[in-house]
C-alpha cells in the first residue's frame, strides 16, 4: 500500500474515533509562556512619559491568567546598562505584577536598547538562564522611537529563537526601522500611539498578546514574499509519533505540499512560495498514544519585495558625489542598503553601509574626470537583494587643468 494512502486511511480512521466519543483529545489550552516588558527607562524619556507608560503596562498586565504553568511576566529596563526589575519566576497574579511594575523607579542614563535586548536573550529567553522550554515567548518593547545603539541584529536573533516581538512607540520613531523590528506583519505587532492615548490600544494588545501565547496553536512569523515559519508547541514525543504538514495556495488546494517531520519537531519554514498569496496550512500530529487535533491556519505571503528606484546623482564633485534614490517601500521594508562604486575602465570597487530609513549617501575619495558604475542594492529580511545601477562621472579638477596662454599683446600703433 503506497504510504500517503495508509496516512489517509489512518487519519480518517482516527477523525470518526474522535467524532464518536471513543478517543478525546486534550482541550484547548489556557495561555501560558514567558511574556517580558522591556521598558524605556533612559534619560531621553521624561519622568511624566517615564509614569504613564509604567501605568500602561501595568494596567496591560494585571487581567493577564498569570501562575504556575500559566503565563510569567518579567521588566526589564533599558538604560546605559539593562537592569532587571523582577524576573519570570517571582510574580504568580496580575496583580501582584501591576504592583511591581508601579513601584519601578526610572534609572536615566543612555538609551541602550540593543543591549538590553542582547541580554533579554542571554539571561531571560535562554533555557539555560531558567526560560520554560516549548513555551511561546513574547516581548513587548515601549520606546520613544530612539535607540543609543544599534536595535537590528539582537532583536532578529530573538526572533529567530521563536519571539514574537510587539512595539509600541510614544515617540517619533523610524517607522521603517520600527516595522523591521517588530514582528510580521508590522500592521499587527507594531502600534504608534501619543502617551497620554495607550489606554486605546490596551484591549486589542492585551488580545493579541494572549493569542500569541496560547501553546495549542500553530503559528507563523518571520513572514516573507516568498515564505515564513511555522512554529508549534511540543504536542508528541520523537518516540510517540511524527507530523505532517500540509501547504497548498488557498484558490489551488489540489496543489498540497506534504512534509513529513520527527514528533520532537516544534517548527518548520516553508520558502519558494508566491508573493502576495494566501496558504492554507494543516499541522496534523500523528500519535501513536492517543488522539491529537489537526491544527489550521492560513497564511498570506507578503508582496513583492521592490528595490530602488530611479537613481539620481547630484552634487557631483571631482573627488566627491552624492547619490540618492527612491527607497523600497511596502510591506517588505529593506532592512538597508549598500552601495558599490568603482571606475568603470577597471580599478577597485569600494562599497558604503547605508541604514534602513535612509535613501542617500556621499561618495568620497573619487578620482577627478572619471566614469564610475554606481550599484545600489537593497537587502530584505527573506535573505533576498534587489539592485539598481547607474552612470556618474566626475568633473575634471580645476588644479588639474593646463593654464591658459595669454594673449599675445597688441601694437602699439598703426602698420604704415
Amino acid at each position: 500500500m503506497l504510504p500517503w494512502t495508509a496516512l489517509g486511511l489512518a487519519l480518517s480512521l482516527r477523525l470518526a474515533l474522535a467524532q464518536s466519543g471513543v478517543e478525546r483529545g486534550p482541550p484547548a489550552s489556557a495561555p501560558q509562556g514567558d511574556l517580558l516588558f522591556l521598558l524605556d527607562s533612559s534619560a531621553s524619556v521624561s519622568h511624566y512619559e517615564f509614569s504613564r507608560v509604567r501605568e500602561f503596562l501595568g494596567q496591560l498586565a494585571a487581567p493577564l491568567p498569570l501562575g504556575p504553568g500559566a503565563l510569567r511576566v518579567s521588566l526589564v529596563h533599558v538604560s546605559s546598562q539593562p537592569h532587571t526589575e523582577f524576573p519570570f519566576s517571582q510574580h504568580s497574579s496580575g496583580a501582584a505584577v501591576q504592583d511591581a511594575i508601579r513601584a519601578a523607579a526610572q534609572l536615566m542614563g543612555d538609551t541602550n536598547t540593543g543591549l538590553a535586548l542582547a541580554y533579554a536573550r542571554e539571561q531571560l529567553f535562554a533555557e539555560a538562564a531558567g526560560a520554560q522550554p516549548g513555551v511561546p515567548k513574547v516581548l513587548v518593547w515601549v520606546t520613544d522611537g530612539g535607540s543609543s545603539d544599534p536595535v537590528g541584529p539582537p532583536m532578529q536573533e530573538l526572533k529567530d529563537l521563536g519571539v514574537t516581538v510587539f512595539i509600541i512607540s510614544t515617540g517619533r520613531g523610524n517607522r521603517l526601522e520600527l516595522s523591521a523590528a517588530a514582528s510580521a506583519p508590522a500592521e499587527k505587532h507594531l502600534h504608534f500611539v501619543d502617551v497620554d492615548d495607550l489606554h486605546i490600544i490596551a484591549q486589542e494588545l492585551r488580545g493579541s498578546i494572549m493569542d500569541a501565547m496560547r501553546p495549542q496553536q500553530l503559528r507563523a512569523s518571520e513572514v516573507t514574499s516568498s515564505g515564513f515559519r511555522l512554529v508549534w508547541p511540543p504536542l508528541l514525543t520523537a518516540d510517540s509519533g511524527y507530523y505532517v504538514l500540509e501547504l497548498a495556495p488557498s484558490a489551488e488546494p489540489g496543489t498540497a505540499r506534504l512534509q513529513q517531520l520527527p514528533g520532537n519537531a516544534t517548527g518548520w519554514a516553508w520558502a519558494g512560495l508566491d508573493p502576495d498569496t494566501d496558504y492554507d496550512v494543516a499541522l496534523v500530529p500523528e500519535s501513536n498514544v492517543h488522539f491529537v487535533r489537526p491544527q489550521h491556519l492560513r497564511v498570506r505571503t507578503l508582496p513583492e519585495e521592490a528595490g530602488p528606484e530611479r537613481i539620481v546623482i547630484s552634487h557631483a564633485r571631482p573627488r566627491s558625489l552624492r547619490v540618492s534614490w527612491v527607497p523600497a517601500l511596502g510591506p517588505a521594508v529593506a532592512l538597508g542598503y549598500h552601495v558599490q562604486f568603482g571606475p568603470l575602465r577597471g580599478g577597485a570597487a569600494q562599497r558604503v553601509e547605508v541604514p534602513a530609513g535612509h535613501n542617500s549617501t556621499t561618495l568620497q575619495g573619487l578620482a577627478p574626470a572619471t566614469d564610475y558604475l554606481v550599484t545600489v542594492t537593497a537587502t530584505f529580511r527573506s535573505g533576498r537583494e534587489r539592485a539598481l545601477s547607474a552612470k556618474a562621472c566626475t568633473p575634471d579638477s580645476e588644479r588639474s587643468r593646463a593654464p591658459r596662454p595669454a594673449p599675445p599683446p597688441r601694437a602699439g600703433g598703426r602698420g604704415p
